[in-house]
């Protein structure tokens, strides 16, 4: 395990697990759930929601609603030990399959809800005598950059890891590989 025998964590860990925490409140996840999921991510073995309750120190009922919320973003996952009755629960590891993971529920929480409520938004805005132009232009704007994003993550899931790897270190170059125009 990544801590030492007395069951502290090491002053690295530590660090890392509070770090983490703070990046994930900063991303609008809740501290513990992220600070969970960071220790869950550096252990070797898994752990019970009492080992995290212990080394964490924090409450069993707060780890236990953490745990159901990183189990619903499937970023953890119940793990059987034979001859122990207790869940136990270890982090997906692999980071590219974990910033997927996440990107996927934001999606899904944040973008796909988005659209949906930008369109009917615009259709009220069709049979709404009252409506601006501009705010009509706005919204369509904002309709059409949201199902632009939309579409580029789903077109991004389809890619193979080792390609969008690359992709994403030819960072800006990219665009050197795009025709030249009049709006470029």
């Amino acid at each position: 395990m990544t801590e030492n025998t007395d069951n502290k964590l090491s002053p690295a860990v530590e660090r890392f697990i509070l770090h983490w925490g703070d990046m994930g409140e900063e991303w609008g996840v809740n501290r513990s759930v992220s600070q969970i999921h960071g220790l869950l991510y550096v252990s070797e073995t898994p752990l019970t929601a009492e080992d995290i309750a212990e080394q964490l120190g924090l409450a069993r009922s707060n780890v236990s609603n953490s745990i159901k919320e990183l189990l619903s973003w499937n970023l953890i996952r119940r793990i059987p030990i034979k001859g122990d009755r207790r869940d136990h629960f270890e982090a997906e590891t692999d980071i590219w399959e974990i910033a997927a993971r996440i990107a996927a529920g934001r999606k899904q929480r944040e973008i796909d809800p988005a659209v949906e409520a930008l369109r009917a938004c615009m259709a009220d805005a069709a049979s709404d005598p009252q409506i601006s132009a501009v705010a009509s232009k706005r919204l369509k704007a904002m309709l059409d950059f949201t199902e632009t994003v939309d579409g580029w993550f789903t077109q991004m899931l389809k890619v193979p890891r080792p390609k969008l790897i690359a992709l994403m270190r030819l960072g800006a170059r990219i665009v050197s590989f795009l025709p030249t125009g009049k709006n470029s």
